[in-house]
């Protein structure tokens, strides 16, 4: 029911969406998503070019069948260069998941069509790199500091 919503295209071997999560994502998140202003919504979207994203967003939504998605993803972008499948089952035993569930959500690629899916709106949005951000539908594209995000949410809220 938040006025303004924002969508995240993502991935999680980028070193910027990385930084986006660590240093600009809690301000967000203590200045509007907890006062109810903002909706956050993460999409997949891992780049081709990084060779263990895809099976690290393919983990991260086999930790949210556990409902651990955002510690999981927390996980990620603190080991951004660390995404090999031995690293990816590490980190859902350090959650404490139900391993032999996520291992075999993991293993047999259950969650790839999830990610496939998200790629594909993606591309549709005209998402071409990450992080790409969507503001009630204002595009936001790249590593931005937090007073871009700060202007279109309060020009948003305005609105209302």
């Amino acid at each position: 029911s938040a006025p303004v919503t924002i969508i995240e295209f993502s991935c999680f071997e980028c070193p910027f969406c990385a930084k986006f999560s660590q240093e600009i994502l809690p301000l967000i998140e203590e200045n509007y998503i907890k006062t109810g202003k903002v909706r956050f919504v993460y999409r997949d979207f891992p780049l081709p070019f990084h060779r263990n994203a895809k099976k690290a967003h393919e983990a991260a939504e086999c930790a949210d069948k556990q409902g651990k998605f955002w510690e999981y993803h927390d996980i990620l972008y603190e080991n951004v260069r660390n995404l090999n499948v031995a690293s990816l089952k590490k980190y859902a035993e350090q959650l404490k998941l139900n391993i032999s569930q996520f291992n075999e959500c993991l293993d047999s690629g259950e969650m790839a069509k999830e990610i496939e899916k998200d790629i594909k709106d993606g591309k549709e949005y005209g998402v071409q790199g990450t992080p790409t951000f969507f503001i009630n539908g204002i595009p936001l594209v790249g590593a931005q500091p937090y007073k871009a995000f700060e202007e279109i949410i309060n020009k948003e809220l305005d609105k209302r």
